[in-house]
């Protein structure tokens, strides 16, 4: 059991935020997060902030914010992490190891992004930024058009997984119709998602609309402790495994699978936590487009390269299945603010051990999983997380 656990955490709706700023968006989910830990302000002992940004919006110095929110942070060490998608988990696994190390006692993790603001055109510029851009990006590649290409050696592989791809997105938003937190709280039924239409047009080709997870405005923060002194502390949540994998960033020098890393990180983290797949209740895992999610089932090893699709059609990753999958609506339906994202995870993971996630909540579940990923499988993180107390 690593040495940081979760004590406390906050989060705010994701979605189209117009009222609020990004310094405001964080501050609420601070403020939260401390009040949900029981921890002043004043204990907190270093901040990691997560912000993508890539031009979306003019705060570029966010690690001086959350000072801004809270003032007794005013001289505690604050830094930001990037690494794309997986900003968020990157910071939290900075505040982890801050605390591994005796530098700290508590620790705040905040991750926030503000994209809505934004046209869609300089949306779609920034985010490809985080493609290997001599090669990708700068040649016009967007995201989609990365996963999509994902998706079509997919299908040249193993044949087309658009049918699977509808299942997931169907499937994560009848769990995001349960998710208060959630940018997009309405069914889309398997018809809808598998039909190209006026309301679900070609994105990039295989990738229609409601493959593509959705731009959202959103913070999420947690407070961190030291596993060792939890005396008096309402609730904690351990982490049985924390692992990092990464992978070369261009696409020239990996296979058109190129979800080798993802699987790597999956089998270090569960041999660290002394488990088996059996062993998980749950997992919330990165599906940025439906294709990610669908290779996620092969990465982690619950289904044989190209059978992923099987998880769907026996209700395996259902939130009443063997496993289910983004119980939380995941990216596709929760949202993806990308700085948000890998913090959000780990809070909805967090809530469900603890039982405190609402309509959300699955019946007594005992490990969780969270997989998070940035850019294209370039940085990997999974966690293996258990309730302390």
């Amino acid at each position: 059991m690593h040495s940081a656990c979760i004590l406390g955490w906050g989060h705010t709706p994701f979605g189209r935020h117009t009222g609020h700023t990004l310094q405001s968006l964080l501050a609420e989910a601070v403020a939260q997060a401390l009040a949900h830990a029981r921890v002043p302000a004043e204990a907190i002992d270093a901040v990691y902030v997560a912000h993508y940004n890539g031009g979306l919006v003019d705060d570029a110095f966010v690690a001086g914010l959350p000072a801004l929110a809270c003032p007794a942070l005013r001289h505690v060490p604050a830094t930001r992490l990037e690494n794309a998608c997986a900003s968020g988990s990157a910071a939290l696994y900075a505040g982890m190891q801050r605390i591994a190390a005796d530098q700290a006692r508590h620790v705040l993790v905040v991750g926030a992004e503000k994209m809505t603001a934004a046209a869609a055109p300089d949306v779609t510029q920034s985010l490809a930024r985080a493609s290997y851009w001599p090669e990708e990006g700068s040649r016009g590649t967007s995201f989609p058009a990365l996963f999509a290409g994902l998706a079509q050696a997919y299908a040249a592989a193993y044949g087309d997984p658009g049918a699977a791809m509808a299942r997931i997105a169907a499937k994560n938003h009848a769990h995001g119709a349960l998710n208060p937190l959630a940018h997009l709280r309405r069914p889309l039924d398997f018809d809808f998602c598998h039909t190209v239409s006026e309301a679900n047009p070609l994105v990039a080709p295989p990738l229609r609309r409601t493959d593509c997870s959705l731009v959202s405005d959103g913070a999420a923060a947690l407070v961190l402790g030291h596993r060792e002194h939890l005396a008096g502390v309402p609730r904690a949540v351990g982490f049985r495994a924390a692992r990092q994998v990464n992978d070369y960033l261009p696409l020239s020098l990996r296979p058109p699978l190129w979800f080798e890393a993802p699987g790597l990180a999956w089998r270090q983290a569960c041999a660290d936590a002394g488990i088996t797949l059996a062993d998980l209740s749950f997992a919330e895992v990165h599906d940025c487009f439906t294709i990610a999610e669908l290779m996620s089932y092969e990465a982690m090893g619950l289904a044989a390269p190209g059978q992923g699709h099987r998880c769907l059609e026996d209700g395996t990753v259902q939130r009443d299945g063997r496993l289910p999958v983004n119980v939380s609506g995941g990216l596709k339906a929760k949202g993806h603010p990308i700085g948000a994202t890998g913090v959000s995870m780990h809070v909805m993971a967090a809530m469900q051990l603890c039982g405190e996630a609402g309509e959300m909540q699955l019946v007594a579940p005992d490990l969780g999983a969270v997989f998070n990923m940035g850019g294209t499988a370039v940085a990997n993180y999974v966690s293996i997380l258990q309730r302390l107390r």
